[in-house]
């Protein structure tokens, strides 16, 4: 009998083209998802994959069962979310991507509060670049994402919880005295430090500099914004930063100061993401609320600690 294991963990090999990463997407060791990717093989008495030194490629009739795999997959999550509907709000399981500059300081504040109204709620979390959750949100990998609109892709909708306004950092002892607030179009960018690439925020920053000469921008290529700011603290640049990051960041002791934009100021949209024709419509409506909420809370207390109105 082909069972629903053997189908996730194909799903899982067709989405990485790798048996370790695939291993690790299902959370089983290596050789216990080839045991069952064999077995499924001899069910159907046709080969699913070649397995070469180099690369994992799915045969032809790999390519040809891997949609009606995948729909009785989506079928299975569809009457495990109804189920998951009838007991309550947010009970059972959730997975939560989010972007990396977000995670570390929307979650601290999010994860307790989730676990502190809703005991019956199993989730988790994954921090990946938004490229990546949106992938692992289509396949059903992960059940919403937060992360910095826009996002087009068909099958997917959205709650916008906040507006992210941006800063600019500046060492402490930085030798160029930036007017408080600045104009965002008579910025000075020299030395301006960047994520690297595949992060929305490296692209948000280089649309908030458009116009300037990309030879001021400096590509470090940093993986994280704490990366970043140690970057800026010992004098090596400055950089854009959201102000969901202030109020973690502004301590007085790290050597960086932060100087707001004036009116209007540059910004992202941040939102949850879902599948819209998940039937879990309720539980995904009910963590934006809280969400939205612990952002703006973050928000206003980031502005606080810069002396502005929150």
């Amino acid at each position: 009998m082909i069972t629903l294991r053997q189908l996730t963990y194909f799903d899982a090999l067709a989405h990485t083209l790798h048996f370790g990463r695939a291993a690790e997407r299902v959370h089983v060791s290596q050789p216990a998802l080839s045991t069952q990717i064999a077995e499924l093989e001899i069910r159907l008495g046709c080969r699913l994959v070649e397995r070469t030194r180099g690369a994992i490629v799915l045969t032809e009739s790999g390519q040809r069962l891997l949609p009606s795999f995948r729909r009785v997959l989506a079928e299975i999550r569809s009457i495990e979310e109804q189920v998951q509907q009838q007991a309550g709000i947010l009970t059972g399981r959730m997975r939560i991507g989010m972007i990396p500059t977000l995670a570390p300081y929307l979650l601290p504040a999010l994860a307790p509060e989730l676990a502190r109204r809703f005991p019956a709620l199993d989730f988790g979390v994954r921090e990946a670049i938004t490229e990546t959750l949106v992938t692992q949100l289509r396949s059903g990998d992960l059940d919403v994402v937060i992360a910095a609109l826009p996002i087009r892709q068909p099958g997917i909708t959205h709650r916008l919880l906040f507006e992210d306004r941006f800063v600019m950092a500046v060492a402490s002892n930085d030798r160029d005295v930036l007017d408080s607030p600045l104009n965002r179009h008579k910025i000075a960018l020299d030395r301006m430090l960047l994520l690297e690439e595949g992060h929305c925020l490296r692209d948000q920053a280089l649309s908030i500099c458009e116009g300037h000469s990309e030879s001021a921008l400096v590509n470090f290529g940093a993986t994280s914004l704490t990366t970043l700011l140690q970057m800026v603290a010992h004098g090596m640049g400055r950089t854009l930063l959201p102000e969901i990051a202030v109020a973690a960041e502004n301590t007085g002791s790290g050597g960086i100061q932060f100087v707001p934009f004036s009116p209007p100021a540059p910004s992202r949209q941040i939102a949850v993401f879902f599948r819209s024709a998940s039937q879990r419509q309720r539980d995904y409506e009910a963590f934006a609320e809280v969400a939205a909420k612990i952002g703006r809370d973050i928000l206003s207390a980031g502005r606080r600690s810069m002396g502005l109105p929150a």
